[in-house]
């Protein structure tokens, strides 16, 4: 995928799926690369500092994403409509190591961070056996339940207030779950401590406050055992062994 400069997409589709949560498909230029875990840094209509926003899926010419409208830079993303185009760098970032999922990997997500680890299962489900499991506020706030199901993965949903799978914190609901051959995960940093203390060995996406997203800025930089490290260029994917937590 390129990644010397922005590029422009048109917008397919940018709808609401969840409370607050928009589904954005845009399609570019062809050739596309992506992996599992990397981001994009998106510039809304009307606001100079660009959006990091995990890329969710991806075909030949087309990146698909899952953001919340919670910033005056999102908001206005989500009233951007299809046909519009907008100006994107993709590509960014390390990703998570696909080659060590083994036979039985865990993928967990907090909200939004359900979003990366979509492409990584439709990936890993065609040779292992996917367990993911999702933690939400409530039935409001669910996303990607069924699509992991359909890719053939045994889901695991949990929610805060109990409206809908089992009730309580989705790390309460790891210690029902069997050894896995590898985790995987993305969320809210309290979250992923706790994934973190059940399974040290893991592999931990972050999120940073990125300006520029390519490293060059320093404003995410982050401790880590091998000395800082930037969230955008060294990361957002860490191994859990790296993490001062």
């Amino acid at each position: 995928m390129e990644r010397l400069g922005y590029q422009s997409y048109q917008i397919v589709e940018n709808r609401q799926v969840a409370l607050n949560v928009y589904r954005l498909e845009a399609e570019g230029p062809t050739g596309m690369a992506a992996r599992p875990g990397q981001f994009a840094q998106i510039k809304a209509p009307g606001y100079f500092l660009p959006r990091p926003l995990s890329i969710c899926d991806w075909t030949p010419s087309r990146l698909i994403f899952l953001y919340k409208a919670i910033g005056g830079g999102t908001q206005a993303l989500s009233q951007a409509h299809p046909g519009e185009r907008l100006e994107i760098l993709a590509g960014l970032g390390n990703g998570f190591d696909e080659a060590l999922a083994g036979e039985n990997p865990l993928l967990v997500g907090g909200g939004l961070g359900a979003a990366p680890l979509y492409a990584l299962a439709r990936r890993l489900a065609v040779k292992s056996r996917v367990t993911v499991a999702l933690g939400f506020q409530g039935a409001r706030d669910v996303i990607l339940a069924e699509e992991f199901s359909a890719l053939g993965a045994k889901v695991l949903l949990t929610t805060v207030e109990g409206d809908a799978g089992q009730p309580g914190l989705v790390t309460q609901a790891l210690e029902q779950l069997p050894a896995p051959s590898q985790v995987y995960a993305c969320g809210p940093e309290p979250m992923l401590r706790a994934v973190r203390r059940l399974y040290p060995q893991g592999w931990y996406s972050l999120e940073g406050r990125m300006a520029c997203g390519v490293g060059a800025c320093m404003g995410c930089t982050i401790e880590t055992a091998s000395g800082p490290k930037r969230v955008c260029a060294d990361g957002p994917v860490f191994k859990g062994e790296e993490l001062l937590w």
